[in-house]
């Protein structure tokens, strides 16, 4: 056995030991974690930031934001609320069921492995955390291997706040997170790319472990004629740059109704170069790997560059650029963007747009920009979605009372709030029966044609 090999299997059985002894289970503990975690955000802000601002150029407020209070927020609710959560739910059953009771046993899966992703190393594997540990899970935690700062703090901080023997940071590469899925955890959450998300699936199938994927695609922004375009600008715009692009539900592209697409161009225009002010040598971009695949997309075009489209390749940074009517068939529309680069289509009809998007695979989040209830209730039900914004971009994902995940290639799952404690237990079905009155003139054979008639006018 490899060192790799004998060192993640060491902390996977550790693990294991530790839920076998129940203690996990305890609400006292599951609260006692979560408040750890909340502890671990706010005592080490300025230090969370740091490492961020290495890993890819996150600016302090957006670190804080995302990072730390989004982090901080949801284990505040999951500890508020674990002990409702928990809680057994008693349906009336049929009564052909009766005499007799039922309900809905939350249960923990047992020891679950979350991998993170690069683009926020911090969010995107704690936020899921709290889910798992409100389930009362003993957790894995992967951080991603391209944000190295981001990995080596959480592997110090996690021990000092958290039980360590229940949640344990294993830092490494591909190869790490290859052997830990080979375990054959309990489940298996997943964040990033839909290419690494079908290996990650195809790797936990032979064990058959449940997974969980947070996956991307290209996520549309629909700009219908009566939208409020100041409004709609500014919007797509902030949203579509933070992170340097890197968000996996920032507003991939955008499709603007023929009537407004010139001023909505310049209105978007004018919010970049205000957003991107004090950045005036472009976006910082996480790698080469991911800056050249971004170039390239510049370089391929066929639409109109009409702000932005310079790059640093000495520095990895690209400036925020707006392309209007790109072929769709070339690389910048055929691939999640994942940077500073918005393309904006021009269509002839609401119509056109909704037909547009679902040509394609279903993307994690759908945005629509309208004043009119009848266009919004018409996209709503014709676009199919991870999730739906009317009137902004993003918030969505980052709120604790509605469930966030992807549908199709954009992903599998849901997580936040309830959901995510959802997410990481088993609901197990009970039932209890009396032994009085037993049955056994109508259920247990030789079946009589009056028992018969009786089971037919009670079931």
């Amino acid at each position: 056995m490899t060192t790799i090999a004998a060192g993640v299997a060491d902390t996977v059985a550790t693990l294991r030991a530790t839920f076998a002894t129940g203690r996990t289970r305890d609400i006292d503990w599951r609260r006692a974690q979560l408040r750890g975690l909340d502890r671990l955000m706010t005592e080490n802000e300025e230090r969370i930031a740091e490492a961020l601002g290495a890993d890819i150029g996150r600016k302090p407020f957006e670190a804080w934001l995302i990072d730390i209070a989004g982090t901080s927020g949801e284990a505040r609710y999951a500890a508020k609320h674990v002990k409702k959560w928990t809680r057994r739910k008693r349906p009336l059953l049929e009564l052909a069921q009766l005499p007799g009771r039922g309900w809905v046993e939350y249960e923990p899966y047992g020891t679950v492995l979350i991998i993170g992703a690069w683009n926020y190393p911090i969010y995107l594997l704690l936020a899921p955390a709290v889910g798992a540990i409100a389930a009362g899970n003993t957790v894995v935690l992967k951080p991603s291997e391209l944000a190295p700062a981001s990995s080596a703090l959480m592997a110090e901080l996690v021990p000092r706040y958290l039980d360590p023997e229940a949640i344990a940071v294993v830092e490494g590469d591909a190869a790490v997170s290859q052997e830990l899925i080979a375990q054959g955890f309990d489940r298996v959450m997943f964040t990033g790319g839909t290419e690494i998300g079908r290996k990650v699936y195809e790797a936990a199938a032979p064990h058959l472990t449940p997974v969980t994927l947070e996956l991307g695609g290209k996520s549309p922004c629909i700009v219908a004629a009566d939208a409020d375009l100041d409004v709609a600008a500014k919007r797509i715009a902030w949203t579509k740059l933070i992170n340097s692009g890197q968000t996996c539900v920032a507003p991939d592209y955008v499709l603007a109704d023929a009537s407004i697409r010139e001023e909505l161009v310049a209105k978007i225009g004018a919010a970049v170069s205000a957003f991107g002010a004090d950045e005036p040598d472009g976006m910082r971009i996480v790698n080469q790997r991911q800056f050249d695949r971004l170039a390239s997309y510049l370089a391929a075009t066929k639409g109109t560059v009409t702000q932005g489209g310079g790059t640093d390749p000495a520095a990895l940074r690209i400036q925020p650029t707006v392309v209007v009517d790109p072929d769709p068939a070339e690389p910048l529309m055929d691939n999640e963007i994942f940077g500073p680069i918005l393309p904006v289509l021009t269509v002839g009809s609401l119509d056109d747009a909704i037909r547009f998007v679902n040509a394609r695979p279903k993307p994690l989040a759908a945005y629509l920009f309208t004043k009119s209830r009848a266009v919004r209730e018409q996209v709503i039900s014709r676009v199919s979605a991870g999730g739906m914004l009317v009137n902004h971009a993003a918030f969505h994902a980052t709120t604790a009372k509605l469930p966030f995940g992807g549908v199709g290639s954009s992903g599998m799952g849901a997580y936040h709030g309830r959901w995510g404690f959802e997410e990481f237990s088993h609901r197990k079905t009970v039932m209890t029966k009396p032994t009085r009155p037993d049955m056994s003139g109508m259920l247990y054979p030789p079946y009589t044609d009056r028992a018969w008639k009786l089971a037919r006018r009670l079931l």
